[in-house]
């Protein structure tokens, strides 16, 4: 089996590559990107927070999981928040001194 490769692992999940299935680049100009996507989930419908530096996404994950009675994680240095919560979310960070643009849909 010399071409073998890895598809999944307990550490990483499906390690296959799926195309058109990876999160569209985000400018890195201190703009934090509020995103709603509901692709991959079974149709339910995930907020999604990029831009934060990475010192700030375990307390951002926690306070926003908080203001919206949620589950969430944080994935690929993103915040993932379950549910719509777009302009909470978007005016929470704007009050803690974020730039702030709604972004997808």
């Amino acid at each position: 089996m010399s071409e073998s490769r890895l598809v999944y692992s307990t550490e990483g999940g499906d390690r296959r590559t799926k195309p058109g299935k990876q999160a569209p680049p985000v400018p890195e100009d201190g703009i934090v990107r509020v995103f709603r996507e509901t692709g991959g989930r079974g149709g339910k419908t995930v907020t999604i927070v990029r831009g934060l530096s990475p010192s700030e996404l375990k307390a951002a994950a926690s306070d926003l999981k908080k203001l919206c009675v949620s589950g969430g994680a944080i994935k690929d240095g993103a915040v993932e928040i379950q549910g719509e919560h777009r302009e909470k979310i978007a005016a929470r960070l704007r009050s803690q001194g974020h730039t702030v643009k709604l972004a997808g849909g």
